[in-house]
């Protein structure tokens, strides 16, 4: 299976992603968005097959997106992707692209969706079990 992660390194839930992508016997292309930042036609690409709207696809924790005034509703969907494709921080992530459909992996465990079953237990880098011992993927209460 083929498999695109549009990755930051220094985010935890991008890392637990990608350690995911691969513990499903994934080798996947890696692309630091932050320096290889997608062209708008991809952005907007990865965006409406994730099923998500621009707004739901912006970072606001850790990004200029206060000092842009991004919060304003009345920012339209072009100028949220200028701003986005300006400052590639304001790309939430981590997306990933499979054959199997595009995914916001947020949390991480929302690429398992998109990527072959597994049954051998993983855990991310905080502990938490995402696959258990029995290969289920454990269920909030």
């Amino acid at each position: 299976m083929k498999a695109t992660i549009y990755h930051n390194p220094e985010c935890g839930t991008s890392r637990n992603a990608l350690a995911l992508i691969r513990h499903a016997g994934v080798d996947p292309v890696v692309i630091d968005y932050l320096t290889e930042t997608p062209t708008r036609t991809r952005l907007i690409e990865l965006i409406q097959r994730a099923g998500l709207t621009v707004r739901a696809a912006i970072r606001q924790k850790g990004t200029p997106h206060a000092e842009l005034g991004l919060d304003d509703p009345a920012i339209s969907d072009d100028q949220l992707l200028d701003a986005m494709l300006a400052h590639p921080v304001l790309i939430n992530r981590p997306f990933v692209e499979t054959e199997l459909g595009v995914r916001l992996a947020r949390p991480s465990e929302t690429v398992l969706d998109i990527l072959p079953a597994t049954s051998v237990p993983f855990a991310k880098e905080d502990g938490e079990v995402v696959i258990d011992a029995q290969g289920n993927r454990p269920t909030t209460p």
